[in-house]
This record gives structure tokens, C-alpha cells and sequence, in this order.
């Protein structure tokens, strides 16, 4: 069953939401001057942007809030940031996998590649559409820091937090290149425990921190957090976070289409080094770890060679291998939260139940 959202009491999604709808409306007529053409750019950003569980606006949200923070406007704004900073990973991620998906609907850079095949333009569409979804990327970027920056927080919140949210943004780009050179070596002449570790290094930068810690810690550093609480927040972060990218690991081999929005056995088919992965190549036997590495970034993998991958993850103990580190990491994050007594109630209550959000086993 669904856990409710520590968001609804405060109806933060919906605000957020329309942050983000008027900041697209005012992007629209900065853009305006150039033309028609600019409408389409901006759309495939405003459909990232529509709807979602808005995970990283709430990490900043009860990160200033746990500390004793007030409810205004623009904590909302601060926190748009982060779904806006979320849409421009998502873009170049789409890219760099080639994924045809992403939310049941086709990618961005799918979806200009076909508006290139359908007027007939000169040069090659897919690379038109990865050119186009890189800029709706580069857009994001920029308007992540124009939003954060004129949040309309104190100016003191704004410079106590600013190390951080630079921080989150670099070391997204450097696990963005983790993960490809991870891919372009290979896994092949590395033993258990290496694989093991890369994948969750990969995690760590690519996922982790930016998902959960960072934005969790930009809120507590505006609200003047102390260093013990940093550090614990940051315990808590980086455990839940990797936990929350693990369940998504999963997901990616194991989820339902109509839930997670992607194709089947999508994170098979890009290739991707997940735990889940090291897990299987150590466990599975001869001809299961064969079958998975065989199909390991075949982008033409059918539904029943997927099949036949689950079954080898499952058998081999290798998913249920995965779910005992996401359930480790959730009760690491509880218990770094219970060295905390120097948060609010209602923000102490709302990152347990962001816990269980993050790790639950269906979206």
C-alpha cells in the first residue's frame, strides 16, 4: 500500500508546482523574441516538470523546516530549484543511455529527433534530438541557479547554503562521467567486491547525494544548522539516498512498465553496473552469470531474454541480496535521525516518512 506524502499537510507539491508553471511562463517570454521555434524547447522541459513525487523539493523543504524554519514562499522556491535541477540530469541522462522513455512518454531528444523525420529537415534527426535535449538540459542548469538565487530567502540563508548547492552541482556532472567510464570499462577483469564497491560509488555522486543529502543539507545549512546536526543529517542523507537509488536499481529490472514509466528490463538494455548486477555475477551460477552478462547493454534484449535475467536474479539470491542493503541503509538513516534532538517534531515525523517513500518497494 502507497505511504502517504509528508508533503500533502502543507500541500507542497502543489506548490511547487506552480513556482515552477509561473518561473516556465516567464522563461516563455524571455524566449519570445526569438521566435516560434522556442516553444517546443521549453515544452520539453514544462513536461518533466508536470506532476512527479517532488522527493528533492522535500529534502530541502524539511531540511530548513527540521531546523525551525518558517513556511513560506520562498523555501517553495528554493525547493523548485531542485525539480528543476532534477529535470536537467534526467534530459542528459536520457541522452547519454539513448532510452526511448521516460515517464511513458518518448524522450526528449526522441521526440525531437521525430519533429526533424517529420518536416523533412536536412542532417541526421537523432542528432538534432540529442542537440536539442542537451540545451533543454543546459536551460535547467541555468535556471536552477536563477531560481535558487532569487529565492527571496534571507541573504544570510542564501550564503550559508550556497557552498553546498555548488557542491551538488559539480559532483552531479562528475558522477554523470562515473557512470559512462564505468560502462566504457567494463567489468570484466574486476572481482566481486570491486564491482561492488564502483557501483555504489557510482550511486553515491550520481544519485545519492543529489536526490537526498544535498538538498536535505542546503535546507539545514539556511536554517543555520550546527555541525553535529549537519553531520547527522548528512549520515542520514547518504544512507536513504543510496537506499533510494537501489530501490530504483531494481525497479529498472524488475518494475511494472506502467508504474515506473520505462520499458521492462530498460536498465539491462543501457547496461547499467548496478549492485543488483555484482550481486548476480558472484551468486549465479555459470550459465545464469553468462545470460546476464550477455545481455548486459544489448539494446535489442527481447521480453523473454529479460525474463529469463529476472529469474536469474531472483534465484541466484542476487534481488534479495539488493533489498537486504536498501533495508540496511533505511535503518542507518533512522538511526543517524535518532541522535537529532534538535529537530521539530513535524520535520522529524516527516523524514521518517520520507524513509519509507524512498524505499518502498512499488511507485
Amino acid at each position: 500500500m502507497p505511504h502517504a506524502h509528508p508533503l500533502d499537510g502543507v500541500d507542497l507539491r502543489a506548490r511547487v508546482q506552480r513556482v515552477l508553471d509561473q518561473h516556465l511562463t516567464q522563461q516563455r517570454a524571455v524566449l519570445a523574441e526569438l521566435g516560434p521555434p522556442m516553444g517546443p524547447l521549453v515544452d520539453s522541459v514544462a513536461d518533466l516538470l508536470l506532476g512527479g513525487k517532488r522527493l528533492r523539493a522535500a529534502f530541502l523543504y524539511w531540511g530548513w523546516r527540521a531546523l525551525g524554519g518558517e513556511d513560506d514562499e520562498s523555501v517553495i522556491r528554493a525547493a523548485s530549484a531542485m525539480e528543476i535541477f532534477q529535470a536537467a540530469a534526467l534530459l542528459h541522462d536520457d541522452v547519454m543511455d539513448n532510452s526511448d522513455l521516460r515517464r511513458g512518454r518518448p524522450t526528449a531528444h526522441r521526440a525531437f529527433a521525430s519533429q526533424h523525420h517529420e518536416y523533412g529537415w536536412s542532417g541526421d534527426p537523432e542528432r538534432f534530438g540529442h542537440a536539442a535535449a542537451i540545451l533543454a538540459g543546459d536551460l535547467c542548469l541555468n535556471w536552477t541557479d536563477e531560481i535558487f538565487s532569487t529565492s527571496g530567502l534571507p541573504r544570510e540563508a542564501l550564503e550559508l547554503a550556497r557552498a553546498e548547492f555548488d557542491r551538488m552541482r559539480t559532483q552531479l556532472m562528475g558522477g554523470q562521467f562515473l557512470d559512462i567510464l564505468e560502462g566504457a570499462h567494463g567489468w570484466a577483469d574486476l572481482g566481486y567486491e570491486q564491482r561492488l564497491e564502483r557501483s555504489r560509488t557510482v550511486i553515491r555522486y550520481k544519485s545519492a547525494q543529489y536526490s537526498v543529502s544535498q538538498p536535505l543539507l542546503i535546507g539545514a545549512y539556511a536554517a543555520r544548522a550546527d555541525e553535529d546536526t549537519i553531520k547527522a543529517l548528512a549520515s542520514y542523507g547518504l544512507a536513504l539516498g543510496e537506499a533510494f537509488q537501489l530501490r530504483d536499481d531494481v525497479l529498472g529490472v524488475f518494475g511494472d512498465p506502467d508504474e515506473t514509466g520505462k520499458p521492462a528490463g530498460d536498465d539491462l538494455r543501457e547496461g547499467k553496473h548496478t549492485a543488483l548486477i555484482a550481486h548476480a555475477l558472484e551468486l549465479a551460477d555459470a550459465d545464469g552469470a553468462e545470460l546476464i552478462s550477455a545481455s548486459l547493454g544489448d539494446p535489442d534484449l527481447d521480453d523473454q531474454t529479460v525474463a529469463m535475467c529476472r529469474e536469474v536474479l531472483t534465484r541466484s539470491g542476487a534481488l534479495e541480496r539488493t533489498e537486504a542493503m536498501i533495508e540496511a541503509g533505511a535503518t542507518e538513516a533512522l538511526a543517524a535521525l535518532e541522535t537529532l534532538t534538535t529537530l521539530t517534531d513535524e520535520g522529524r515525523a516527516a523524514l521518517v516518512e520520507l524513509v519509507a517513500i524512498c524505499t518502498q518497494r512499488q511507485t
